[in-house]
């Protein structure tokens, strides 16, 4: 059986083999929700042969449908109509892969269950004991207790763990600006930012060089690419600025706040995480794009664990790729 993950979301889907292979490929849910079935296939078709198909999913989410419900049934009816014939099975918050069908009478297990999976996958790297998965993404940040290789006290729906503060609407590509800072350093004092949406958390990385220019990457608040000179531009919209008052420097200091901000507003929330669980956590396993972000959040919050990062251990694109690997995994050890 050759199985092929897939994790559906509203602003990107994620494709794994569960061995080596591993893509990302952006999808705006939201605006082309009709395009989903033929992407899908289209994406099926360029992956490693599989006959099997494994599916987890956050894009029922997207403001395109009346609720959770119908986005869920909507996924599962694109996947159906992709999977030309294909063995599939949909994850569920309770661990269980069932038959589409199934997943249409549990819609609700069905929906942003890839943390789940996720979870499940990593406790192989933390067996034993207390220990944590931080999962940072372009767009959200979850922080899932694990307890002898297991997801531990979690919340089951999205509105239950952000209230926990296992889920954080967050990431290091997707965030707004004004969503993290109300004011940021300019020139020696202090400025409001634009309650617009200007710049994202990509442009604070590309500048501060934690993640790399990419000309072809055009998912960006005014969807030009993603290099330091766009974003110093997008960054200096924040302060209503242009290149004549908005240099390098002033783009530099800018971001290093707006990180800051991050970074200490995530660690706030892991103390809280950490606070619900029986005792301090001895590992912590990373993942995803923000992995970069994860250390540092660390750093700031725990003092003595050790770092498990699925980067090193199965490569970066897997590692942002990791709950579409996670359901291949889980679904071929299942049988």
């Amino acid at each position: 059986m050759n199985w092929l993950g897939i994790d559906i979301g509203g602003a990107n889907l994620k494709f794994a083999d569960g061995n080596a292979y591993a893509e990302s490929h952006p999808f705006a849910m939201w605006k082309h929700s009709n395009r989903l079935g033929q992407e899908l296939r289209r994406f099926i078709a360029d992956a490693p042969a599989s006959d099997h198909l494994a599916i987890t999913m956050t894009g029922e989410l997207a403001d395109c449908f009346d609720g959770k419900m119908a986005g869920v049934e909507f996924i599962l009816e694109q996947v159906s109509n992709a999977a030309d014939g294909r063995h599939t099975r949909i994850y569920l918050t309770d661990g269980n892969m069932v038959t589409p069908q199934v997943a249409q009478r549990k819609p609700l297990q069905a929906a942003s269950a890839n943390w789940h999976a996720l979870g499940r996958f990593a406790g192989r790297f933390a067996p034993d004991r207390s220990s944590l998965l931080i999962d940072i993404g372009s767009t959200t940040c979850d922080l899932i207790p694990l307890l002898d290789g297991e997801p531990f006290g979690v919340g089951e729906f999205d509105t239950e763990r952000l209230v926990r503060g296992e889920l954080l609407y967050t990431g290091v590509e997707r965030s707004p600006v004004c969503a993290l800072v109300p004011e940021v350093p300019y020139r020696n004092q202090r400025c409001m930012v634009a309650q617009e949406l200007f710049a994202t958390t990509i442009d604070v990385y590309v500048i501060l060089r934690d993640v790399e220019e990419d000309k072809t990457k055009t998912t960006t608040a005014d969807g030009r690419a993603a290099t330091k000179a766009a974003a110093r531009a997008r960054l200096g919209r924040m302060i209503c600025a242009d290149a004549n008052h908005f240099n390098h420097r002033d783009a530099v200091v800018m971001a290093q706040a707006i990180a800051d901000a991050q970074e200490e507003m995530i660690a706030k929330t892991l103390a809280k995480v950490i606070d619900t669980m029986p005792s301090t956590p001895e590992k912590v396993v990373i993942s995803g794009q923000g992995e970069f972000l994860a250390r540092r959040v660390i750093d700031k919050a725990l003092v003595d664990c050790s770092v498990v990062s699925l980067s090193q251990k199965l490569g970066p694109v897997v590692s942002c790729c990791a709950a579409a690997h996670a359901v291949a995994v889980l679904a071929r050890e299942a049988g």
